[in-house]
């Protein structure tokens, strides 16, 4: 499919019933010295994604954490998708609207150089191979685990443990629940076109929280004293929450700011080197509410927000006490 069929083109993830969808990735092939699969090698691949879209800011922290920005150079598309015919996402942060390294102005640029009769949603965040100039691997769902494993030898000196061998089985069944309900959950209530599947997703989001906050309520993070990689995947969905799901997915029953546990937590990994720093809550917010979606055309609303109150978030959460000691992961689990 050329680019211009492409924009006569619009993935449809909404089914009969009404409910929402997501389609599956692409180019999945993990990284590693297996036959078939992706070689890692430092400065070869760049990390294409948006500061908005919570599945490419928890490949970003990872990155960030285990000091792999060296190793793998990183594009970022603007928050606000353009005006196309086509869902897509634009490069114009950059100078002269297109990627330095890249020198594409749209993600389905880089896409359909991959794969001519690609169909879906160019998606980030998407792993770039420089040299071939195509889409190396686009599935957000284990691209974290990858950077954590295959990716070892590029990691930092004292590079935390976010996905220790021993936990493996815990952190693969927590994080298929943390995706299906909360991360994906927001979503399904957000895009639902039903009442029913609406209510549906509604009430599995915030029976999973409210399961999630009396987690919290025991142990500093969801699995004991370490932060692993199944924080990371809740904190991209807790951070936008107040500031954007609660109003434009219609997720309103219950602020973060209003669980005692979750809201301690999610300011704990706030205030951690490589999830604050790399949070962009004017893209969050430009993004679900001025920005045009998957599902329609045109954003509810036209006028951006001005709160909440960021300031809050480097407030104390005191959620030390639970492990007995203020470090975070200095050293691996």
């Amino acid at each position: 499919m050329t680019q211009s069929e492409q924009s006569s083109h619009k993935p449809d993830e909404i089914t009969k019933d009404g409910s929402f969808k997501r389609q599956i990735n692409r180019f999945t092939t993990p990284f590693g010295d297996g036959p078939g699969e992706l070689p890692v090698e430092a400065g070869r691949y760049r990390l294409l994604w948006s500061a908005a879209c919570p599945w490419a800011h928890r490949s970003v922290i990872v990155r960030r954490v285990l000091g792999l920005e060296d190793a793998i150079s990183l594009g970022t598309v603007s928050p606000m998708r353009p005006r196309l015919q086509r869902v897509d996402w634009e490069f114009s942060l950059d100078p002269d609207g297109v990627d330095p390294v890249l020198g594409i102005r749209y993600m389905s640029e880089i896409y359909l150089m991959t794969d001519p009769d690609y169909e879906g949603r160019p998606t980030v965040p998407a792993v770039v191979d420089v040299k071939k100039r195509e889409v190396a691997n686009n599935d957000y769902f284990k691209l974290t685990n990858d950077l954590e494993t295959a990716w070892a030898p590029y990691h930092k000196l004292n590079a935390p443990d976010l996905y220790p061998e021993p936990l493996h089985d815990q952190i693969v069944a927590l994080n298929e629940t943390i995706f299906h309900d909360i991360n994906n959950g927001v979503y399904k209530c957000g895009f639902a076109r039903s009442q029913e599947a609406y209510d549906a997703a509604y009430d599995t989001l915030f029976a999973r929280l409210d399961e999630l906050e009396q987690r919290l309520s025991e142990r500093r993070f969801l699995h004991g004293d370490y932060i692993t990689d199944s924080d990371v995947r809740l904190y991209t969905t807790l951070v936008r929450f107040d500031a954007a799901y609660y109003t434009a997915f219609r997720t309103n029953r219950t602020l973060i700011r209003e669980f005692k546990h979750l809201w301690g937590y999610a300011r704990d990994l706030y205030q951690t080197p490589g999830f604050g720093d790399t949070t962009d809550f004017d893209a969050i917010k430009r993004h679900y509410h001025l920005s045009i979606t998957i599902a329609t055309d045109k954003p509810e609303a036209g006028i951006l927000p001005k709160g909440p109150d960021l300031a809050v978030w480097d407030s104390p959460h005191d959620r030390h006490v639970l492990s007995g000691q203020e470090g975070k992961f200095l050293i691996r689990v």
